[in-house]
């Protein structure tokens, strides 16, 4: 019979190591809050309750998660660009990241179920706010021609998703230590019901839509 453990330890990745990211978020403060949480709690909620006329307070949108995925075709024939990608990805998050796997057979690309194709990882509470901190204020405006994101990539139920063409834009990556630089889709995951709450939500974060 095989080792449930050692399954499992396969399946996530594990084999992987990479600099100064842990297993566990490290601990902070009591209290702690990052700036953009705090803005949130503050100016945003009140911008918010202002143009929509909430009369809850609950009825008010926040942010619930966010979703980082790299997609790594390529790792099929070069396994190294998979560790690669999986290392930078833990970078940028500060947490570790999972190995995804094809979930079904496709033999035109010779892809059997179960080869890894990629990596992810769920952001929450402090790593989320974090995150996006960076991404909006370092991160973006470091985008090559950057003229702002797009208005119209929500999809109905008030989430947004995001392509980042080149990991470099963030400052944790090392070119250096890479033979090819992946992109990765972001999506923003709100309690929102609306596509314009939704909207109205990042823009009062600091999300720089493009006018059009």
């Amino acid at each position: 019979m095989s080792d449930p453990t050692q399954k499992k330890k396969a399946e996530r990745g594990f084999p992987y190591k990479f600099r100064a990211v842990m297993d566990e978020p490290g601990a902070r403060p009591d209290g702690y809050k990052s700036d953009l949480q705090q803005k949130y709690e503050g100016p945003v909620r009140e911008a918010l309750i202002e143009e929509f006329s909430y009369k809850n307070p609950l009825e008010v949108p926040r942010l619930t998660k966010v979703t980082l995925n790299i997609g790594m075709g390529e790792s099929l024939k070069t396994p190294k660009l998979l560790e690669q990608a999986f290392e930078g990805l833990g970078l940028i998050a500060g947490q570790r990241p999972v190995v995804t796997r094809a979930k079904k057979s496709i033999a035109g690309f010779k892809l059997r179920e179960g080869m890894k194709i990629g990596c992810m990882l769920t952001l929450r509470r402090h790593n989320m706010w974090e995150f996006l901190g960076r991404l909006l204020t370092v991160a973006l405006p470091r985008t090559r021609d950057f003229r702002g994101v797009s208005r119209r990539a929500f999809d109905g139920r008030g989430n947004y998703t995001l392509g980042v063409r080149e990991l470099l834009i963030f400052t944790e990556i090392d070119i250096e230590r890479l033979d090819k630089v992946p992109g990765m889709n972001i999506c923003i995951h709100t309690s929102a019901k609306t596509d314009d709450e939704g909207r109205a939500l990042l823009a009062q974060l600091g999300m720089p839509f493009r006018a059009n």
